[in-house]
C-alpha cells in the first residue's frame, strides 16, 4: 500500500470531480496511460476498495489525478464528493489495469477513442500519452454526452486540440442536438467516422469506454468492418448485477455443493472450503489472507489467478479472453470451484 495526500479537488459538470494527489512515499510505481488507481478505506473491521481511472497521463508533467462521478447509492463516490478535503491522506494500491496504451515514438497509427460520459477518463490519459510520446500518430476522440454543458473536460480537450491541430480531431456527440442522426452514436455514424479518418499506411487501434451497450455497439460494428478483435480494447464502467435478467435467473440451476480447494498465495498453500454462495476471494478474505482485489465484480484484472488443477466457473468476466479462460486463467472475485481438489494459484 502507498499513502497519497489530496492536493486539489476540481469540480466538473454532471456530478464529477477530479482529485489530485501527492505521493507521500515517493516510491509509487510508474503507471501506464489507461490504468486505474484503487483507493482503500477501512470502516471499523470492514475494508472497502474502489477503483478509478487516471485522467492524468504519466507522460505529462502533471499530478496524479483520478476522476470520480457521484453515484446516488455509491458509498465511496459520495464520501469522496462530500466528506474529503485537501490534505486528507488515503491509502492506495499500485496502478493496475490492462486497458493501456503503449506508445511507440515513430509509429504511424490512428488511435480511435470512443467514450461516453465519465468513460472519457482513461481515454483522456491515453490521448495525452499518444500525442506527447509519438511523433506521427493521430488521435480521433468520439465523445458522447447529453449536452455541451454536461461534457467532462470540455475546455481541456479544446486546449489539447489547439496544441495538436493536425493530429487530434474531436467529434462531440450531444443527444440534445436537433439533428437526430448525429445526436447519438449509431452503427452508420460510427462507420462514417472511421472511414473518414483512416489513413493509408497507418495502423488502426480502437479504445472504447462507457456503458456495456455502448461498447458492444462499437465492438460489433468494428468487427463487422473487418478489424481484428485484438485491436479493439474496452474498459467497463458498470457493475454486472445491473444487467441481470431476473426472469432467466429464476430458471437457472444452482449447484449448492461446497468444494474443498487449495489456494496458493505468496509461496504458501491454504486449504479452503468454498460454499456455493461465496467466491474464492470472499472465503480467502474471511481467512484474513491479504489477497489482491479491487472491483470484486469481474471487471478489472487485479485478482487474475491460474487454475493448476480442477475447474472453476465465473459469475462474470470482462477481462479474460476465451483463450485465457481455456488455459486456466480465472478471476477469483467471481470464481466458484466445481470440483473438489481444485488448486488455484494467485498470480
Amino acid at each position: 500500500m502507498y499513502k497519497f495526500r489530496i492536493s486539489e479537488i476540481i469540480k466538473h459538470p454532471n456530478h464529477n470531480i477530479s482529485i489530485r494527489f501527492q505521493d507521500l512515499s515517493g516510491s509509487f510505481p510508474t503507471y501506464k496511460a489507461g490504468q486505474f488507481l484503487t483507493l482503500c478505506f477501512e470502516f471499523g473491521e470492514r475494508e472497502v476498495r474502489r477503483s478509478y481511472s487516471f485522467s492524468s497521463s504519466p507522460d505529462v508533467d502533471e499530478p496524479y489525478e483520478v476522476t470520480v462521478k457521484r453515484v446516488d447509492n455509491g458509498e465511496i463516490s459520495r464520501l469522496l464528493h462530500h466528506n474529503t478535503a485537501i490534505g486528507d491522506v488515503i491509502e492506495v494500491m499500485e496502478p493496475q489495469g490492462l486497458f493501456v496504451y503503449e506508445p511507440v515514438k515513430e509509429i504511424r497509427r490512428t488511435v480511435f477513442l470512443f467514450g461516453a460520459g465519465v468513460g472519457v477518463t482513461p481515454l483522456f490519459s491515453i490521448l495525452k500519452t499518444a500525442l506527447t510520446r509519438e511523433d506521427n500518430s493521430k488521435v480521433i476522440l468520439v465523445y458522447s454526452n447529453s449536452s455541451k454543458e454536461s461534457t467532462l473536460f470540455y475546455e481541456e480537450l479544446l486546449r489539447w486540440q489547439e496544441m495538436y491541430p493536425d493530429r487530434l480531431k474531436i467529434e462531440f456527440i450531444w443527444s440534445n442536438k436537433k439533428n437526430l442522426l448525429k445526436a447519438r452514436l449509431n452503427r452508420e455514424y460510427l462507420i462514417e467516422l472511421v472511414n473518414e479518418n483512416m489513413e493509408e499506411g497507418f495502423e488502426n487501434l480502437f479504445y472504447t469506454c462507457g456503458p456495456l451497450f455502448y461498447m458492444d455497439l462499437c465492438r460489433f460494428t468494428l468487427l463487422g468492418m473487418g478489424f481484428p478483435d485484438e485491436d479493439i480494447k474496452k474498459e467497463t464502467f458498470h457493475f454486472p448485477e445491473e444487467e441481470e435478467d431476473e426472469d432467466e435467473k429464476e430458471d437457472e440451476l444452482v449447484d449448492m455443493t461446497s468444494y474443498d480447494i487449495v489456494l496458493k498465495f505468496n509461496g504458501q498453500e491454504y486449504p479452503l472450503t468454498i460454499p456455493y454462495n461465496k467466491s474464492v476471494l470472499d472465503v480467502g478474505l474471511e481467512h484474513k489472507l491479504k489477497l489482491p482485489y479491487s472491483c470484486k465484480s469481474g471487471m478489472c484484472s487485479t485478482c487474475i489467478s491460474q487454475v493448476n488443477q480442477g475447474a472453476v466457473r465465473m459469475d462474470y468476466n470482462e477481462v479474460l479472453t476465451d483463450r485465457e479462460v481455456a488455459n486456466g486463467k480465472c478471476l477469483i472475485c467471481t470464481s466458484h470451484p466445481i470440483e473438489n481438489g481444485t488448486i488455484i494459484e494467485v498470480l
